[in-house]
């Protein structure tokens, strides 16, 4: 049985990426289509469709391509059934470090999210009248 694959506009609706940003990170190596149909269509498995959206659920972290590009392959090692223990260990390691980054930048997101928050609950204040 053959693994059903997406063309682009599915995934985009599935990841809630833009096909702009889809293709952007095939250019810059992130996430290659698996196939192209006999039209030249982007083809694109569930495991794709997952990777695709790990990508974007670190854009708003403020990852580097860089910092996504090795936090990607760190996962893709420890899923890897041939990753040594010793190597496995070190990868476990920098994806830990990863973690205390991930957690560090959600709570500058959250104390930036409290700070819209007050100034939208200010401009709900009524104003005083002038006279």
């Amino acid at each position: 049985m053959t693994e059903r694959q997406m063309q682009i506009g599915e995934v985009a609706e599935r990841t809630g990426l833009s096909l702009r940003t889809i293709r952007h990170d095939e250019q810059v190596g992130l996430a290659a289509p698996s196939a192209r149909s006999k039209g030249g269509f982007r083809l694109y498995t569930e495991a794709h469709t997952e990777r695709l959206t790990a990508i974007g659920r670190m854009k708003p972290l403020g990852f580097f391509l860089e910092e996504t590009r090795e936090l990607l392959d760190i996962t893709d090692k420890l899923k890897a059934t041939d990753t040594t223990g010793k190597e496995r260990e070190s990868l476990r390691e920098r994806l830990e470090s990863y973690r205390r980054v991930v957690d560090a930048r959600c709570e500058t997101l959250r104390a930036r999210l409290e700070t819209a928050e007050d100034f939208a609950s200010a401009l709900c204040r009524p104003f005083p009248t002038g006279s």
